[in-house]
């Protein structure tokens, strides 16, 4: 069971597509996926409401929008440097620690929508990354327990502006928040259907032109270590969001570095997750 929402920009109503292929509206279950949900063991509650209901759940149609599969968190969080190969081709190395930053809630969009160029922007950046949601509040979290605080599977298409972020002075989080550079979705993956999550393809493509191709196998620090380091120094919360890092091929990494104009297609997957496509907006106004 994957499930995912869908409608117009902030009233998205929550769907499940089932091991079939069927996209159901279970709007009727009462309850978006959001924290609430989340903490009550939303998905498998869903699912058994689901059981005798199926046949009577309308069918979401294939042209619905989608938005992001999870309601507005309470944060987000990045791994940064988090890729071997990510790494190598920035010259920055391999972190130490895992390296984390929050990138805003308000960037939060669906799968399929525009990334829309921020005001001013020079060095719009893609990173398609794995991403995961959290289950149940995790504060001081072990190794050993970590992925039992995992709701589930997503791709994030980590957004960047490389110049707000590294030549304004000031924390990452200034080229990572604007609207629209966090597409979430288009399914959250039940951890049931991802048995090894540390062993899936994730790949990104502008124009066609593959950019991104490797395995989470490349990862520097592995999931269990990024809930338990992270829980560490602050609470997460049910519904929150938590981006592992990007792979080899980012733009700011290529020779010489490669940047977003308006106009450009983006697609990405990660194998059994989805796939998504964002078109490149200018800013209102902007050429």
């Amino acid at each position: 069971m994957q499930l995912f929402r869908f409608g117009p920009l902030g009233h998205e109503q929550p769907g499940v597509r089932t091991a079939a292929g069927q996209r159901l509206d279970v709007s009727a279950f009462g309850e978006d996926y959001n924290e609430a949900f989340f903490a009550t063991d939303g998905p498998a509650r869903l699912a058994a409401w689901l059981g005798p209901r199926a046949a009577q759940c309308p069918a979401v149609p294939a042209a619905a929008r989608l938005g992001s599969c999870v309601a507005r968190p309470s944060k987000i969080v990045c791994i940064g440097l988090n890729y071997r190969g990510h790494g190598a081709e920035t010259g920055l190395g391999f972190p130490t620690e895992p390296v984390f930053f929050l990138k805003a809630t308000t960037a939060l969009c669906g799968p399929h929508d525009d990334v829309v160029l921020p005001r001013g922007a020079e060095k719009l950046d893609w990173e398609a990354e794995l991403a995961f949601v959290v289950g149940q509040k995790a504060s001081y979290v072990s190794e050993a327990d970590a992925l039992g605080h995992v709701a589930g599977y997503a791709i994030l298409n980590d957004y960047s502006e490389r110049a707000f972020q590294l030549e304004r002075g000031g924390q990452w989080a200034k080229g990572k928040s604007a609207d629209t550079f966090a597409p979430l979705g288009p399914y959250l993956t039940l951890p049931a259907d991802v048995p090894d999550p540390e062993n899936l393809r994730i790949w990104l493509s502008v124009n066609g032109e593959m950019k991104q191709d490797a395995t989470t196998a490349d990862l520097v620090f592995g999931l269990p270590k990024i809930i338990s380091y992270v829980s560490q120094f602050m609470t997460l919360l049910p519904g929150d969001v938590v981006s592992t890092g990007s792979p080899a091929g980012t733009g700011v990494g290529l020779h010489p570095p490669q940047y977003l104009r308006a106009g450009d297609v983006v697609a990405l997957g990660i194998a059994g997750l989805g796939e998504q496509r964002q078109r490149v907006a200018a800013f209102l106004g902007q050429e």
